[in-house]
């Protein structure tokens, strides 16, 4: 008997990607719509207050592709915020969360999908076989990923990769804080703090397709080793009862989401 397939939300956020994001939509949708395994679908993108015409090509794009959601925020508020948006519109069974910039292939998905099709786990995340950033940030990635591990006593490869696959009720009830580029390290985090083990697959990274980063390394450097702090603080306290456990556990529980 063939497998089900699987109805699945694609979720990204976009801050002047405008030299990246019809290349990208058209490759999830191209993807999406070929995949023998892939019932229905969708593409969520949060235009984060883009100021070099990103939100024009975006309703430009909608013409052609209807399964396109854009929302869109009237100042920037940053790559957490517009993550968050993003997941919280969606609306399918499992939702992909991926950058804009044509970093992630949505051809990382293969992998994925004949796991999720196995029942494997309700969580899973793509680690970097070969992470193609510039070496100041593949550092920074790799410390922060390192201390995260040792923080909440886990041993992730890539604690950091935003290339994450969810089922949609958990992802959704997430309360997440991270007003930055710290919203992958966050969901990682929120998580494991619910009790699910996240399955980690090795993806292929490559570079940009186009522009320059939104955020300045120093100062991302310095906001995530803060969040990082802050996350493990919480952990600890978490671990010691001398923070509640949220009620989103019921709601994210494995009863729930199967």
């Amino acid at each position: 008997m063939p497998n089900t397939p699987i109805e699945i939300s694609v979720a990204a956020p976009a801050y002047n990607e405008a030299e990246n994001i019809a290349a990208a939509v058209t490759e999830w949708r191209d993807y999406l719509e070929s995949h023998p395994a892939v019932g229905a679908w969708e593409l969520v993108v949060c235009d984060d207050g883009s100021s070099d015409g990103t939100g024009r090509i975006l309703h430009d794009l909608r013409a052609e592709c209807p399964q396109l959601v854009v929302i869109t925020f009237e100042r920037n508020r940053g790559a957490g915020a517009a993550i968050a948006a993003a997941i919280a519109h969606t609306r399918l069974d499992w939702v992909v969360l991926l950058d804009s910039d044509g970093q992630f292939p949505i051809a990382n998905l293969d992998r994925f999908i004949e796991r999720i099709q196995a029942g494997d786990g309700h969580a899973f995340s793509g680690a970097r076989i070969r992470k193609a950033d510039s070496l100041p940030y593949r550092w920074g990635s790799a410390i922060s990923g390192a201390v995260s591990n040792l923080l909440h006593r886990t041993r992730y490869r890539d604690f950091n990769s935003i290339f994450k696959v969810v089922h949609g009720s958990l992802f959704r009830a997430l309360p997440l804080e991270s007003a930055g580029m710290n919203c992958s390290t966050e969901i990682t985090a929120r998580v494991a703090e619910l009790g699910h083990a996240w399955v980690e697959l090795p993806i292929e990274h490559r570079e940009r397709g186009g522009g320059s980063r939104g955020w300045r390394f120093w100062r991302g450097a310095r906001d995530r080793a803060l969040f990082v702090g802050y996350l493990g603080l919480r952990h600890w306290l978490l671990r010691r009862g001398v923070l509640r456990a949220q009620d989103l556990g019921e709601r994210a529980s494995l009863q729930e989401v199967r």
